[in-house]
């Protein structure tokens, strides 16, 4: 770099990204090891086994989806962060504390899945991952020597709103589990799916490549 070019601020983002990816996939594969392989009796009694395990393959597949949710949206904010300070630096890692704990409040889901605490404990979980990578967006924009100087305020807004719609569904299902953990873990299933549509954000990402 010649010395009269402006040395860039921040950090690089590439061990930031290389962190999470790593956090992601094992949280991911932990998922899994909370659902005990049936042992004992004979095989006639294999289909019953299975069958009781029915509510911990159901929270197993409803949180491995919302890890993928959760990685898109981090993903997409690292398709325009390509610096990084302390602060930023803290938001991820308070984001990838809550992603690391989604294994365990899945295993209570699963094992408790009518108990009113335990869908609160786990949409509680979600909303922190939630609030945590708003907040990390927010402040990787705010700084705009953080980012892409392609990345304009449209996007902005755009990655925001989704956020945000996505923790109003969470919070609501959060609260909802104070009263019947049914219509919480219903909206906790519809999250992913609102998701599913694309935005400005998918289009402006493809037009960049």
């Amino acid at each position: 770099m010649a010395e009269s070019e402006p040395r860039p601020s921040g950090m690089p983002t590439n061990r930031v990204e290389a962190l999470s990816d790593g956090v992601f996939a094992i949280a991911m594969t932990v998922l899994v090891l909370g659902i005990q392989v049936p042992d004992g009796g004979g095989a006639d009694a294999l289909s019953a086994r299975l069958l009781s395990l029915w509510p911990k393959f159901a929270s197993y597949a409803l949180s491995f989806v919302m890890l993928g949710v959760l990685w898109i949206g981090h993903h997409f904010q690292f398709q325009y962060i390509r610096r990084t300070d302390r602060a930023l630096l803290w938001w991820n890692l308070i984001f990838l504390l809550a992603v690391t704990f989604l294994p365990f409040a899945t295993g209570v889901l699963g094992n408790y899945p009518r108990t009113r605490l335990a869908a609160v404990l786990y949409g509680s979980t979600v909303f922190v991952a939630g609030v945590c990578l708003l907040a990390h967006w927010t402040h990787a924009t705010k700084k705009r020597e953080l980012v892409t100087p392609d990345l304009d305020d449209t996007v902005i807004a755009s990655m925001r709103l989704r956020i945000t719609a996505g923790l109003a569904i969470t919070g609501v299902g959060t609260a909802l589990g104070l009263i019947d953990t049914r219509p919480s873990v219903a909206l906790f299933v519809v999250l992913p799916f609102v998701y599913l549509v694309r935005s400005r954000i998918d289009t402006h990402v493809a037009r960049r490549k």
